[in-house]
């Protein structure tokens, strides 16, 4: 087993290891690591922006395969919010990426949502759903409830 698979199948891990581990796979451009994130499941799903549903470990290798025949992706995760039980996480998230346009270097925002379920072999992502975002996506509403007394 790789050193990269090893390391995203330890058991004491949490999902948010998983998470680091998977944008670090996207940065590196290394299919093995980001596979190694996902669970080994028939019905694991990715949406990437814009994108139609993608199902199983074959095709979300396959569209991983075309994104990194391009280079790596220069994403970084921001905002994090999460959900967690026993058994499952969901983080909700702004993925700043950095690209390269005409004009020079520049920015592009995502929003993307990662779940994770936790196996006997530890934390794995299961889906992940990324959407096309704009800067005012790194500005966060929450409203505050009015306090009655």
């Amino acid at each position: 087993m790789p050193k990269a698979r090893l390391q995203a199948a330890s058991i004491a891990g949490s999902a948010d290891d998983i998470e680091a581990a998977f944008y670090e796979a996207l940065q590196t451009a290394d299919i093995d690591k980001l596979m190694a994130c996902w669970a080994d499941e028939d019905e694991i799903v990715c949406v990437h922006p814009g994108g139609p549903r993608l199902i199983g470990g074959a095709a979300i290798r396959a569209s991983f395969d075309a994104i990194f025949a391009n280079g790596s992706i220069r994403a970084r995760p921001e905002r994090v919010r999460r959900v967690e039980s026993l058994a499952s996480a969901v983080h909700s998230l702004v993925e700043r990426i950095e690209v390269m346009t005409p004009e020079g270097p520049g920015e592009a925002h995502v929003i993307a949502t990662n779940v994770y379920q936790r196996f006997a072999q530890g934390w794995r992502l299961v889906a992940h759903h990324a959407s096309p975002g704009t800067p005012h996506e790194m500005l966060e509403e929450s409203p505050t409830p009015p306090v009655l007394h």
